[in-house]
């Protein structure tokens, strides 16, 4: 891993990411530590966000650091015209660390080779969200024990979802089974299928979502049908409320199994499932601070 950027999963060795999740499980037991003292950290959110955003904010807050930057690209220099290149030039003069989020992909890893200070994709695109990446695995780990050896159920928008794209990398280290459930509109992208297929990754396809394959899971993925990366709101329209999780199909369920979303949801999980001891998604939103100082002080080299 390149100490001075964290703009992909595929960047990252299985030693990497274990490394960052003991840093993880660390900062959950002292999360308040003064490591970031002296330094400024720039959060440049050219696409909106609530989750993430707010978890790197708090994450730098809790570890002494200041923040700097925007959460609407309308508000600043870029809607008059100004290039990324020079965005990011201009920033890197006040900034110790850039945290970016960019609607086109391969905007972080352009971002990190135009400058010294370090970068972290915040998500770019429909591409990668590593620090999603790193919170959903820790998640994983908290709830299951291990990493190794699970079967991973991931349902909905897997065509856009870069957070099952960086999850399918995260996880190619440790021998999972992937079952993926999506509309033929919205399935996963060959690139990633190929991946599988070079990393003797097993994995089935579904269109239909049964408690079948829901009872074989030990991680339940669910994601939102994106609508900002629709160009045809009809199509969003046909395929929005495709898939809702209920309740009453977790009945025969595996003791183990545990509901994760990246959150935010719209219609794909029932409230009646939050009060089931198996839904983990606000617990992993929480997960996401630790991960993201992990993040930080590894990127930074401190702590």
């Amino acid at each position: 891993m390149n100490k001075n950027f964290f703009v992909s999963v595929a960047d990252l060795s299985k030693d990497d990411i274990l490394r960052l999740m003991r840093k993880a499980e660390s900062f959950e037991k002292e999360p308040n530590r003064n490591i970031l003292a002296g330094k400024v950290c720039a959060t440049l959110f050219f696409e909106p966000s609530t989750r993430t955003r707010l978890s790197f904010e708090t994450a730098v807050n809790r570890l002494g650091g200041k923040v700097i930057g925007f959460s609407d690209a309308a508000t600043t220099s870029s809607s008059k015209g100004e290039t990324l290149k020079d965005t990011i030039k201009m920033v890197s003069n006040y900034a110790d660390l850039i945290i970016m989020r960019h609607h086109l992909e391969g905007a972080a890893r352009y971002a990190a080779e135009i400058t010294d200070v370090p970068i972290i994709n915040a998500g770019d695109g429909a591409n990668q969200h590593p620090s999603q990446t790193m919170l959903d695995l820790y998640s994983v780990y908290k709830t299951q024990g291990r990493l190794e050896n699970l079967v991973i159920t991931m349902v909905g928008d897997l065509k856009y979802g870069r957070t099952v794209h960086s999850l399918i990398v995260g996880m190619s280290h440790f021998k999972p089974h992937f079952k993926f459930i999506a509309p033929e509109e919205l399935r996963l992208p060959d690139i990633y299928r190929q991946f599988m297929d070079e990393h003797n990754l097993p994995y089935e396809e579904y269109v239909d979502f049964s408690e079948e394959v829901i009872n074989q899971s030990d991680i339940l993925y669910m994601t939102r049908v994106q609508r900002e990366r629709f160009t045809d709101l009809m199509e969003y329209e046909k395929v929005k409320n495709v898939y809702i999780l209920k309740n009453c199909m977790l009945a025969e369920s595996k003791p183990n199994l545990r509901i994760l979303h990246p959150l935010p949801r719209v219609n794909e999980i029932a409230y009646d499932v939050d009060d089931n001891p198996k839904a983990y998604y606000f617990e992993q939103a929480k997960n996401g601070v630790y991960a993201r100082q992990a993040i930080i002080s590894d990127v930074l080299g401190v702590g």
